[in-house]
């Protein structure tokens, strides 16, 4: 449990990744409404930046408290097998968006 924990909290406090996001959160009323319109990306830098995206709306979701996030990080931010972990859970969420837009095949 405590693994999970730590996986997710990582993800949640992830510097953005380097190029800009291509699905903007929601906010304030919109939250209700779709965040997330479509899985199709243009290229795979912008696949892998959704999956990061994603992983870190899920985090968020489970814990919205930020500072419950941020107490946790000392727990795992040395802890090579929980930061592997993470790697693990934004490669699944990005073969998710690379199977959805055909491995960017035409």
């Amino acid at each position: 449990m405590l693994r999970q924990i730590c996986i997710l909290t990582t993800l949640a406090l992830l510097p953005p990744a380097s190029h800009a996001q291509t699905v903007q959160p929601a906010t304030g009323a919109a939250v209700a409404e779709t965040w997330l319109p479509t899985l199709q990306v243009d290229t795979p830098q912008q696949g892998f930046d959704l999956a990061i995206v994603m992983a870190r709306r899920a985090v968020k979701t489970t814990q919205p408290d930020v500072a419950v996030l941020k107490a946790q990080r000392p727990r795992y931010a040395g802890d090579a097998a929980s930061l592997i972990d993470v790697s693990a859970v934004a490669a699944a969420w990005f073969a998710t968006i690379a199977a959805a837009n055909d491995y960017w095949r035409e």
